[in-house]
C-alpha cells in the first residue's frame, strides 16, 4: 500500500487534466445551473467535506453568496433544509459513504436539486442524484485520497466561481486551469525538503493545523485525514483566529504548530500565531503559499497540498506505518 500511495499521489496531474477534458463543459452547464438557486448546499464527510470548507471560504472572500456547508448527517437532521429554491452539492469519493448517501435522499425528498461529485460511475450516489460528475481518478486505493482530494475540489471550484461574472472569480478559473501542471512541478520539486522535515519530526505525537479562509478546509484534511489516518498521529485543525480561544493554552515548548499561509486578511492572525510560537519555544512548522507558487491566493489548498502530503507520507514511512492503509476504516459500521 505504501506504494501505491506513492503512486497515486505521482498519477495526481494527470487525474486533474482528464476530469477537466472530460467534465470541464458540463461544470459550465452545472455552474449555470446553480446560479439561479437562492441558496447553495454542500455537503460532504472526510476529506470530501474539506473541500466543501475550502470552496465555500473562497467564495466568501470573492463574491456575495448564500452558501452552507454540512456533514451527511447533520444534513439529514437539520430541520430548516426545506428551501425548494435551492441546489445540493455532494461530495464523497466512493459515492458509497453512508451519511452523505442518507443527506442525498434528504434532498430528494424535500425536492432540492442534487449533484454528486465522486469517483465512482456506478456508485449509489451517482445513479440517485438528479445530475453527477464523475472525477476521472481510476480506482483510489490509499487512504489519504490525494487524486480525489484535488479533483474533486477542482470541479467545485469550476462550478462555484462559474456562478458569479465577476473578474475576480474569472481570475480564479484562469488560474485554476494552470493547476495540473504546478502540482506536476511540486511532486518533484517538494519530495526532499519534506523527507528531511518528517524524518526530523517522526518521534512527535500531536501536531496543531492552522489556516484562514480556504486553508482552514485544508487544514481540516491535515489533520483529520492525513495526519490520523495515514500517520496515525494525533492532530487538531483550526481557524487560525481560533488560536488564542484554547490552543494558546496548549501551546508549549517543543509542541509542533503547522501554520498555512496564503496572505488571507485572515492571515494577519495567523502570523501573530507564528510570532507567539516563536516566543515561548513551539515548534513552528509554516507552508507558505507564495514559496510554492505565485497562482491566485484561493488557489491555496491546491498548492499546499503537495508538499504536506510528502510531510505525511514519510512522517508514516520513517514510523513504520503504511501511509496508505487504515486499521479500523472498513471494517467498523455504525
Amino acid at each position: 500500500m505504501e506504494y501505491e500511495m506513492y503512486q497515486e499521489m505521482m498519477e495526481q496531474p494527470q487525474s486533474l487534466r482528464n476530469t477537466l477534458k472530460r467534465e470541464k463543459s458540463h461544470l459550465k452547464e452545472l455552474a449555470s445551473q446553480f446560479k439561479k438557486f437562492d441558496k447553495v448546499y454542500l455537503v460532504g464527510c472526510g476529506s470530501s467535506l474539506s473541500t466543501c470548507y475550502s470552496s465555500k471560504d473562497a467564495a466568501n472572500m470573492t463574491f456575495k453568496n448564500s452558501m452552507e456547508v454540512f456533514t451527511g448527517y447533520e444534513f439529514f437532521y437539520h430541520k430548516q433544509i426545506d428551501n425548494e429554491d435551492a441546489g445540493v452539492i455532494l461530495t464523497s469519493q466512493s459515492g458509497e459513504t453512508a451519511d452523505t448517501l442518507a443527506a442525498l435522499r434528504k434532498a430528494k425528498k424535500k425536492g432540492l436539486y442534487t449533484v454528486s461529485i465522486t469517483n465512482e460511475g456506478d456508485s449509489s450516489m451517482m445513479n440517485e442524484s438528479d445530475d453527477a460528475v464523475l472525477t476521472q481518478c481510476q480506482r483510489e486505493h490509499a487512504i489519504l485520497g490525494t487524486k480525489t482530494y484535488m479533483t474533486q475540489l477542482l470541479c467545485l471550484y469550476e462550478i462555484i466561481f462559474g456562478m458569479d461574472d465577476s473578474k475576480a472569480s474569472h481570475d480564479v478559473l484562469t488560474d485554476l486551469e494552470k493547476i495540473p501542471n504546478v502540482v506536476e512541478g511540486l511532486l518533484k520539486a517538494t519530495e526532499q525538503d519534506n523527507r528531511i522535515l518528517a524524518e526530523n519530526y517522526k518521534d512527535q505525537e500531536i501536531f496543531y493545523c492552522l489556516g484562514s479562509g480556504p486553508n482552514y478546509g485544508l487544514a481540516y484534511k491535515l489533520a483529520m485525514t492525513m495526519f490520523m489516518e495515514g500517520a496515525l498521529k494525533h492532530a487538531c485543525p483550526l481557524y487560525s483566529g481560533e488560536f488564542r480561544h484554547g490552543l494558546i493554552e496548549r501551546a508549549e515548548k517543543n509542541v509542533p504548530l503547522l501554520f498555512l499561509d496564503a496572505g488571507y486578511q485572515g492571515d494577519e492572525l495567523t502570523r501573530k500565531s507564528i510570532q507567539f510560537g516563536e516566543k515561548i519555544g513551539t515548534h513552528n512548522i509554516i507552508y507558505r503559499m507564495q514559496d510554492y507558487s505565485n497562482l491566485n491566493p484561493l488557489l491555496s489548498p491546491f498548492v499546499l497540498a503537495v508538499p504536506l502530503e510528502w510531510f505525511i507520507y514519510y512522517l508514516a514511512h520513517y514510523n513504520g506505518e503504511d501511509p496508505g492503509s487504515t486499521r479500523h476504516i472498513g471494517k467498523v459500521r455504525y
